[in-house]
């Protein structure tokens, strides 16, 4: 692919403070909208067996995923899904998540979500998840809390055998160029949504891959597709009048009636400000958003509601990546991408080991000396937050250390710019049996691991025996 055509990073450069103009909160103190509109049955078991799904070790084998579902029951999937996303996430639990005082959600979504990106001949997913998000963030812009959009489930799969990537499958295709440019298109439509259509005015970030595979080697084009990522949302806001730093809007905004209108003038407005491939991406983008505007009902005249002028007083979206060090074997560096407000991603389980002993003393040396955020920021990764995290152990945890356990990863990832737990909730049934104690933000709040006031600490000094002053971060 063709170079960037933008200058030096270092004017463009901003600071933690800096986010909180472009519409993040200084410190973030959140939850994930996990199992929403990306469904995974783990969280749920028992409503999804009442669904019509199905339970087997080997995800790939049953129906375990969203994309098995549907191609298993194409004539009640719409019904059952929306079904889910009117129950699973609604006011009640707007209302409890600002009760807990948190002021932001991340909501992971797949790239079905826009319907005309599927190829119906080969891909089986809902319809509808659209209209439950623009339901769900309306709730949650009246609310006063802010949103990070999720790229969780790419076209093509990201991540084998995981029912996150919304197909549990061996065969990941992501990373080609022909998937790039569809999750770059569905880039484009979130990154208009997010600025013109008022239930999404709380949207103030997009994150453009949720857990690419750790291996570098085996995400070919990664890079090329951060670059590109970034230069969708900053063209797609040029388009809209939005400033963005060192650039002016193209004459088009000026002139044009409508947004899909401007859209329609890409290739004359930037001329060679963008790579090929962005300009080829907004062309292509372009009657999609016209199908998905007229789904959703959303004004696209600037002369109606005053959204020319809404447009002109809104900042740019911020651009978020999963850190570099997700991965390894060489891998792309995403602050090569950023043009304007940029944060990244870190999640840290450690229940799924490797990170240190199964033991008490060894997670809480672990935790309170982490030192993720000064090895990213060395690396111009920074602010950094963690966008997954939660109480999940590998050993018996007591109700003692859970609570230690919360407080020292609060301050922890606190250091950088907050945090984000996954999950807000996890359906409490036979089946699930006791997943909530450890992977339910309402449920540690209500056992008193996690305090009503998400920037306090039951011990503000839980990690003072465990600091090694040579590690501390």
């Amino acid at each position: 692919m063709s170079p960037a055509y933008f200058p030096s990073l270092a004017l463009l450069t901003i600071s933690l403070v800096g986010l909180v103009g472009a519409g993040l909160p200084s410190t973030i103190y959140g939850v994930n909208l996990g199992s929403w509109l990306v469904l995974e049955p783990w969280m749920l078991p028992q409503e999804w067996l009442d669904m019509g799904g199905e339970q087997c070790n080997d995800c790939s084998t049953c129906i375990a995923s969203e994309f098995a579902f549907a191609q298993a029951k194409p004539d009640i999937v719409d019904e059952v899904f929306n079904q889910h996303w009117e129950t699973w996430f609604n006011q009640t639990d707007v209302d409890q998540i600002n009760a807990a005082g948190l002021n932001a959600v991340r909501v992971p979504l797949g790239y079905w979500i826009i319907e005309p990106l599927v190829d119906r001949t080969t891909e089986y997913y809902p319809r509808g998840g659209i209209l439950q998000l623009q339901r769900g963030l309306k709730q949650l812009a009246a609310a006063g809390i802010t949103v990070i959009l999720d790229h969780h489930a790419l076209p093509g799969v990201a991540s084998p055998n995981q029912m996150f990537a919304g197909r549990c499958t061996t065969d990941v295709e992501f990373y080609t160029p022909h998937n790039y440019h569809r999750a770059l298109i569905w880039t484009a439509i979130m990154t208009t949504l997010s600025h013109i259509d008022p239930a999404f005015s709380s949207v103030a970030a997009i994150e453009a891959v949720n857990e690419p595979i750790m291996d570098a080697s085996q995400t070919p084009g990664y890079g090329d597709f951060q670059k590109n990522f970034v230069q969708v949302v900053r063209a797609v806001e040029l388009l809209l009048g939005i400033h963005v730093p060192g650039y002016a809007a193209p004459a088009s905004f000026a002139v044009a009636s409508n947004v899909t209108a401007g859209f329609q003038t890409t290739a004359t407005s930037f001329g060679n400000m963008f790579t090929p491939e962005v300009v080829q991406v907004l062309k292509d983008a372009t009657p999609i958003l016209f199908e998905v505007v007229k789904q959703l009902g959303t004004n696209v005249v600037y002369s109606q509601a005053d959204l020319r002028g809404r447009l002109r007083r809104r900042s740019s979206l911020v651009t978020t990546f999963m850190d570099v060090n997700w991965q390894y074997n060489n891998p792309a560096n995403p602050a090569a991408a950023k043009i304007g407000p940029q944060v990244y991603d870190n999640h840290l389980y450690y229940v799924f080991g490797g990170v240190a002993a199964a033991n008490e003393e060894a997670y809480l040396t672990s935790i309170c000396n982490l030192g993720r955020i000064a090895a990213d920021a060395a690396l111009q990764n920074s602010p950094l937050f963690f966008g997954e995290w939660g109480l999940p152990t590998q050993f018996e945890a007591t109700d003692e250390f859970l609570q230690k356990w919360a407080d020292a990863q609060k301050i922890a990832y606190g250091k950088g710019a907050g945090w984000l737990y996954w999950n807000f909730k996890i359906e409490k049934s036979a089946l699930a049996g006791d997943l909530a104690r450890e992977w339910s933000y309402m449920e540690g709040l209500k056992r008193g691991y996690l305090t009503l006031d998400p920037t306090a600490f039951n011990d503000p000094h839980v990690c003072d025996p465990y600091i090694n002053t040579t590690l501390a971060s």
